[in-house]
């Protein structure tokens, strides 16, 4: 930890102490964090943007289509169409699997994986 952290978290401890924290407006309800939390800095301000101009994250957009196509397989009766469908569903698949592969070795994911795992002590 380094000597901000440390300053901040004793600064903390003494408010709790002094009773500052009590009676706050949301105290004991969930807070609504924005949903870009997991998101790095550098790329928040475009998942923003992409997210109000409702186009989802690729690997999102494969995932509702893999759901659809699911339910369009279930409900298919006509052989041909079910197997478009079935190769469309297994297109979608490898791409959506491509994808999470190469996020899974990504530097940057690498790196956050570590500091969870420290944070949760393994």
């Amino acid at each position: 930890m380094d000597i901000l952290t440390k300053i901040a978290e004793q600064r903390i401890r003494e408010a709790m102490e002094r009773g500052e924290f009590d009676n706050l407006p949301m105290q004991g309800k969930p807070l609504k964090l924005d949903d870009v939390v997991g998101v790095p800095e550098a790329l928040r301000m475009g998942y923003k943007i992409l997210k109000n101009a409702g186009v989802l994250p690729e690997e999102m957009q494969l995932k509702k289509d893999l759901v659809s196509l699911k339910t369009l397989l279930d409900a298919c009766y006509d052989e041909t169409e079910r197997r478009t469908l079935q190769q469309k569903m297994n297109e979608k698949t490898l791409r959506y699997n491509m994808m999470m592969e190469r996020k899974l070795h990504n530097p940057a994911h690498q790196q956050y994986r570590a500091k969870i795992l420290k944070k949760l002590g393994t």
